[in-house]
C-alpha cells in the first residue's frame, strides 16, 4: 500500500484501444489483460500490457495517459506516451510584450520546482513571434526577473522567432497531407459570420467556407487547421483531472497568418515537441487551448505531453489580478524592497500547500513540491501577507546578503555605504524594525547625514531648555566612558537618570531627537554605538546650540 509504480503501455499488436482499455490506462490496472474484439469489429486482436515496477514513480506523479480521442463512437488510435524512463523536461515560455508579472512568475516557479525535484531539465523559451508587441527591453526584463528570483534554466533562452522556418515547414506538411488549408475569408466576412451565429443562438466559430475550395497561397490567405467535427477530446490534467471537450465546439483555427508567421497554438506545439517537453505546466487560462493543441500534436505525429494547469491568481475583490490591485510586475517588488526569497515563498503558497508550514527554504520547496498538492481553486493575492513574510525574511537573512541587498537602496539616496563595518552595524540596528528594504533605507538616513534634520514636532517637544540640561550632562561625561558598548551605555544612562532625579525615557527621548532628528528609532544605546562617540558628541553639541538659539 502507498507504493508508487511506473507504468508502461505497450501496443503489442496492431489496432486501437477501446473504451475499456483506455479506462484501464487511466485507472492504472495492475495486471496484464487481453481484450479481443468481436469478429468483424473495427478493433481486433489488440493486446495492451500494463506493467508496474515497484518504487519507481511515473515522472513523480501517478498519471498515465494524457489524452485520447473518441470519433464517431470509436476510439481512434493515438501515439502512446512513452512512460518508461524518459527524463522530465519542462519549459517556461513567456511572451516579451511586457514585464514578467506575478502570475507568470508563479508558473515559472512551479515548473522549476517540479523539474528540480525530479532531476529534470528546465527550458526557457521566449515566444517572440508577435512582431509588433515584442521588444528586447521586455525580453531582458523577463531574464532579469528570472535571475533575481533564482530560477535558473538549464537550456536556452531559445527564441521562437528564430524557429519560424521550422514552423512554416510543419504548416506545409499539414497542407500537403490534407490536414490544413488556405482560407481567404476577410475580417469583415468573419465578423458577419460571428454576428449571424450569435443571432441564431449558436456558438460563433468558423463555418468552414474555405475547407473544400482547394485554395492556393495568396497574399491575403491564412492557413487553417482541419479539425474533426465529431467526437470528444479528453485531456487528463495533472492538477484538474479529466476534462472533456466536444469537437463540434471547436473550429478550424488559424495556424499561420497571412504574413507567414505562425499563431501561438501552432508554434507552441511544434516547439514543445521538437524540444522534447514532457510536461506542460501553465496557467488555467490555457485550458481551452489544450484540445486544439492535442489535435495538432496528433496531426503532426508528435507525442502528446502531460498537461497541468495551475489556477489563476485573483485580487482581494476576487477579480483577476491586475494593476488596480497593486504592483503585478516581479521587478516592481524588487524596487519596493522585497527579498526574492520572500516573493518566491509567497508565490509558491498561492495554490500549493504543505501542511500548515508557511516559511520554506528553497531546499525545502524542492524537496516537498508536488503537483498533487496544487489546489484547483483560484488563489487570492494578499499584499499584507507578503509584507509580513518579507519582514520575517529580513530578520532572518544572513548579514552579508542583507548588506549586499541594501546597497542599491543606499546608493539611490546618495548615502556613502563604503564603510563595511559601519553599514553592517546600521543593518543590524534596523533589520528587526523594517518590513521592506525601502523602509530600512529611509529609516537609516540619519546614520549617513552630516547634520540630521529635526522633525519640527519632535524638536519642539524635546529640544527645549527643559531637556537641555540632560543633554549637557550626557555630553560632559560621555567622553570619559570606558565601556562604550550597548550594555555600558545603558548602565551609564540609567545611572545619570537616577542622579538627575528623572526617568530614563526623558533623557533617552531628548538624545534620540538630538542624534536622529526623530522620536522613533532603534534603541538609543544601539544608535550611539553605531554612530560612534565622536559623532554622538558632535550631534549633542549641535542640539544644545539649537536649544540656545530658540531660547
Amino acid at each position: 500500500m502507498g507504493r508508487k509504480f511506473k507504468w508502461n503501455l505497450h501496443p503489442v499488436r496492431s489496432g486501437s484501444p477501446d473504451l475499456h482499455r483506455t479506462a484501464a490506462a487511466f485507472l492504472g490496472m495492475e495486471t496484464r489483460r487481453r481484450w479481443t474484439e468481436r469478429k468483424g469489429g473495427a478493433l481486433r486482436g489488440t493486446e495492451i500490457r500494463l506493467d508496474k515496477k515497484p518504487d519507481e514513480a511515473l515522472y513523480g506523479e501517478k498519471s498515465l495517459l494524457s489524452s485520447t480521442r473518441l470519433l464517431g463512437g470509436r476510439f481512434r488510435r493515438r501515439k502512446w506516451v512513452q512512460m518508461a524512463s524518459d527524463k522530465i523536461r519542462t519549459r517556461f515560455a513567456p511572451s516579451p510584450t511586457g514585464f514578467l508579472h506575478i502570475g507568470g512568475a508563479r508558473t515559472a516557479l512551479f515548473n522549476w520546482l517540479y523539474t528540480r525535484r525530479h532531476g529534470g531539465t528546465f527550458v526557457l523559451r521566449v515566444e517572440d513571434t508577435d512582431q509588433v508587441r515584442s521588444t528586447e527591453e521586455s525580453t531582458q526584463a523577463i531574464l532579469d526577473a528570472m535571475t533575481w528570483l533564482g530560477l535558473n534554466w538549464d537550456e536556452g533562452p531559445y527564441f521562437q522567432a528564430e524557429r519560424v522556418a521550422l514552423h512554416r515547414e510543419m504548416v506545409q506538411k499539414l497542407i500537403n497531407e490534407g490536414k490544413a488549408y488556405y482560407c481567404t475569408c476577410s475580417p469583415a466576412e468573419l465578423e458577419a459570420k460571428r454576428k449571424k451565429a450569435l443571432a441564431e443562438g449558436r456558438k460563433p466559430k468558423y463555418d468552414g467556407t474555405c475547407r473544400n475550395r482547394g485554395l492556393s497561397r495568396s497574399p491575403d490567405a491564412v492557413v487553417r487547421f482541419l479539425c474533426p467535427e465529431v467526437g470528444v477530446t479528453v485531456m487528463h490534467d495533472l492538477i484538474k483531472g479529466n476534462i472533456s471537450f466536444n469537437n463540434e465546439e471547436l473550429d478550424d483555427l488559424i495556424i499561420e497568418r497571412a504574413d507567414g508567421y505562425p499563431t501561438y497554438n501552432f508554434a507552441v506545439v511544434v516547439d514543445d515537441a521538437q524540444m522534447g517537453i514532457t510536461h506542460v505546466i501553465r496557467g488555467d487560462d490555457h485550458v481551452n487551448n489544450t484540445p486544439k493543441q492535442i489535435r495538432i500534436y496528433e496531426a503532426l505525429g508528435y507525442e502528446v505531453p502531460l498537461f497541468g494547469h495551475v489556477p489563476m491568481i485573483l485580487g482581494s475583490d476576487k477579480a483577476r489580478l491586475s494593476k488596480r490591485h497593486g504592483a503585478t510586475s516581479v521587478m516592481a517588488y524588487q524596487e519596493m524592497g522585497y527579498l526574492p526569497e520572500a516573493l518566491v515563498n509567497y508565490l509558491v503558497r498561492l495554490g500549493w500547500s504543505h501542511g500548515d508550514q508557511e516559511i520554506f527554504t528553497m531546499e525545502e520547496l524542492v524537496r516537498e513540491f508536488s503537483l498533487e498538492a496544487v489546489g484547483k481553486s483560484a488563489a487570492v493575492f494578499n499584499p499584507e501577507k507578503l509584507l509580513w513574510l518579507n519582514q520575517q525574511y529580513i530578520m532572518a537573512y544572513p548579514e552579508e546578503k542583507l548588506v549586499e541587498a541594501m546597497h542599491p537602496f543606499w546608493e539611490r539616496r546618495g548615502f556613502d555605504a563604503s564603510n563595511r563595518r559601519f553599514i553592517s552595524k546600521v543593518t543590524a540596528d534596523l533589520r528587526t524594525r523594517a518590513k521592506t528594504l525601502v523602509e530600512m533605507a529611509d529609516a537609516s538616513a540619519f546614520y549617513f547625514q552630516q547634520e540630521v534634520e529635526y522633525d519640527p514636532e519632535a524638536a519642539a517637544k524635546f529640544l527645549t531648555t527643559e531637556y537641555g540640561g540632560h543633554l549637557e550632562a550626557v555630553v560632559e561625561r560621555i567622553s570619559g566612558i570606558g565601556d562604550y558598548t550597548k550594555d555600558g551605555l545603558e548602565t551609564f544612562l540609567r545611572a545619570l537618570a537616577e542622579e538627575r532625579g528623572t526617568k530614563l525615557k526623558w533623557i533617552a527621548q531628548a538624545l534620540r531627537v538630538a542624534l536622529t532628528g526623530k522620536t522613533v528609532s532603534p534603541g538609543i544605546d544601539e544608535v550611539m554605538v553605531t554612530l560612534g562617540k565622536e559623532r554622538v558628541i558632535e550631534r549633542i553639541h549641535r542640539a544644545i546650540a539649537h536649544i540656545g538659539a530658540g531660547a
